[in-house]
């Protein structure tokens, strides 16, 4: 039995090592848990950034399935993920939470790697429920023991893959929990207190065993058993749909239940126990509250959804640099003032891409779809077949989503939408889930897609606007993360800065034996690079793509005429504009040496964006140590230094 002083004292945390140590605690005890837990989440994310009002808002949820499930004989599916942070404090990684979203440290998502207790690796929305319904079949086909739960927020039930899994699973004659979470508005109306009364006494244990056993009892009178059985369903179906109004759950096959106070353990554990006895799949709606416990959160829940550090006391997240995605959304706000066809389009990220603004200057133009990219995707081609200027803005790693949209409900249609997609690259500490590397390649093989990359803030206001005004079909243009990079010591020196709208363009010696060529971010690092090797007698001639879909072939034919030509590429090598480029050099009767370096394992882990660049050899001092590699000069260890 642990020392209760020394619990009371701060240390329960540290005496928890699985969710079964919380079956030992009393009620004061957890609560004190709840708050010992929300104190380290805070402290944590305040330190390392990451997801705060999310995870705040599912303490006691939380707490309340370790009573009731013992992970990982149970399994838990988190949707999304990044509300799993209480979760892990209790499945054994308290000591290590220090190192959340750090490199080398753990994940701010489930990950299988990561403990045997997430069951799941996620990052994507809407997913759970298909998720755990293959847990759930892959376990009654092997004969394993064992729960299966899926906590899933109302925000998530916008995506349509939320009701595929709901629809299925409710074929299913076996117990599945579904969990609800739902921190924004009810889903189904509450009907009073004797309503809710109802649900609850109806939700424990000992009604549950009691309707089974008179249940089994009818089914054995002959002849009549089994017709008032049937008669009695009929009556307490119909009582239901007058206090409860019924659900969508229940007409796709679920037990309902609820809507439960999110943060009341006891009654949460209650509900969990008695859904477990029934032989059926369960829906349970918790009512939860977004950044519960710490007021700057409760008061901005969207502020403090994602975050990169703040003041405790204070609340403070600091001064934000301007982003590309600020830029976009202003040069957006600029175009659809001269243009009336102009429609803004987000999956429920209006401040993450930048849409905010017009979205408060535009609302009758302004569509927020909820996290349903499939379903944006096919409105943006609605709305142009309709003679409308669809923009949709968009985090690389949701547009992955929408590939079949792309390409049978616009490129099909030759119709033209604008895609604005943000987070393109490495986004850093999000790791694996979130990274934008796959873009390139996949809109590739989308017929009509034009594609352009700017490096600086500069050129997405020329590329966006020229993108608006000119050409057809599907218009895309993809920028990084956060703030543009500072202009290279090569163009400060009176080296003329050519216009973004221009496919590609071309610095340094006309004559020069060797071409680095590359887009987007890594630019600036490929300009460095170039100023580093000219200080020791190298000459590179630097070959820009502004545009990466279609690749321009006057631009292969300008790295053709090099002996050596080095691709550097921020997305994965197989289908990328880095294999792309080659086989165009080939057709040009390239035979020289071209080396390409993108990212061959594109699963790539949480750390800072410039430490993952630097691994994978993308920064300044990779891309001289690639060239200098191959050049076969001495010290190439050396190039690292000096970069």
């Amino acid at each position: 039995m642990p020392d209760r002083v020394a619990w009371f004292m701060g240390k329960l945390l540290e005496n928890i090592r699985s969710p079964r140590d919380l079956r030992s605690l009393g009620r004061p005890e957890l609560d004190s848990l709840c708050e010992e837990m929300r104190e380290v989440i805070i402290r944590t994310v305040s330190d390392n950034g990451g997801h705060l009002a999310s995870n705040l808002g599912v303490v006691e949820l939380t707490v309340a399935l370790g009573l009731a499930f013992s992970p990982p004989e149970d399994a838990i599916v988190w949707d999304v993920g990044h509300q799993s942070y209480p979760y892990k404090l209790l499945t054994g990684r308290y000591g290590s939470f220090s190192t959340l979203r750090r490199e080398g440290g753990l994940s701010g998502f489930p990950n299988r790697e990561e403990s045997p207790c997430d069951s799941f690796t996620s990052g994507h929305s809407s997913a759970s429920i298909s998720s755990a319904l293959g847990l759930s079949e892959a376990g009654r086909l092997q004969n394993r023991e064992g729960y299966v739960v899926a906590v899933i927020g109302d925000g998530a039930l916008t995506g349509g893959l939320s009701f595929e899994g709901l629809n299925n699973a409710g074929q299913h004659r076996r117990n599945l929990i579904v969990i609800l979470n739902d921190n924004t508005m009810s889903i189904s109306k509450n009907v009073g207190s004797l309503a809710r009364y109802l649900t609850y006494m109806r939700t424990k244990p000992g009604y549950i065993k009691a309707k089974s056993s008179v249940e089994d009892a009818l089914g054995r009178l002959p002849l009549v058993g089994r017709p008032i059985a049937r008669s009695m369903r009929r009556v307490k179906s119909n009582i239901k749909k007058i206090l409860y109004n019924s659900t969508i759950f229940s007409d796709l096959g679920f037990a309902y239940y609820g809507p439960f106070d999110g943060h009341n353990i006891k009654e949460l554990s209650e509900t969990f126990e008695a859904a477990k006895l029934l032989r059926r799949p369960v829906l349970i709606h918790v009512r939860t509250y977004k950044g519960k416990g710490y007021q700057y959160a409760e008061q901005s829940p969207t502020l403090y959804h994602g975050i990169s550090g703040f003041d405790v006391d204070t609340g403070d997240p600091g001064e934000k640099a301007q982003s590309f995605s600020d830029v976009f959304g202003q040069t957006l706000c600029r175009l659809a003032r001269e243009d009336g066809r102009i429609c803004a389009i987000t999956a429920a990220m209006a401040e993450g891409t930048g849409l905010a603004g017009f979205r408060q200057e535009f609302k009758g133009r302004f569509y927020d779809v909820g996290i349903a990219e499939e379903h944006a995707v096919t409105f943006a081609g609605g709305l142009a077949v309709g003679g409308m200027l669809p923009v949709f803005a968009v985090y690389s790693t949701f547009l992955q989503r929408s590939y079949d949209q792309l390409i049978h409900d616009v490129a099909m249609q030759k119709t033209k939408i604008l895609l604005a997609i943000d987070r393109a690259g490495i986004v850093g500490e999000d790791g694996m889930t979130h990274q934008g590397l796959f873009d390139v390649a996949f809109l590739r093989t989308v017929p009509g897609v034009t594609l352009y990359s700017p490096s600086y803030f500069q050129e997405l206001r020329e590329q966006l606007e020229y993108l608006a005004k000119n050409g057809g079909g599907i218009c895309a243009i993809r920028y990084p993360r956060g703030r543009e990079l500072s202009r290279p010591s090569y163009f400060r020196s009176g080296t003329e800065f050519r216009n973004g709208t221009e496919p590609y363009s071309v610095y340094g010696p006309p004559d020069a034996e060797i071409c680095i060529a590359t887009y987007g971010r890594l630019f600036s690092f490929a300009a460095e690079a170039a100023d580093k090797l000219r200080a020791r007698g190298i000459g590179a001639k630097l070959l820009k793509l502004n545009r990466v879909i279609p690749i321009e072939r006057a631009a292969v034919k300008e790295a053709a005429a090099c002996r050596r030509v080095f691709f550097f590429e921020e997305g994965i090598r197989q289908g990328g504009a880095g294999e792309n480029f080659a086989s165009l050099l080939l057709e040009e009767g390239f035979s020289g040496q071209y080396v390409l370096r993108a990212v061959d394992q594109p699963f790539v882990k949480h750390a800072p964006m410039f430490r993952s660049l630097e691994a994978l050899g993308l920064s300044t001092a990779g891309i001289m140590k690639t060239v200098l590699e191959h050049l076969g000069e001495e010290g190439s260890g050396l190039a690292e230094k000096e970069a």
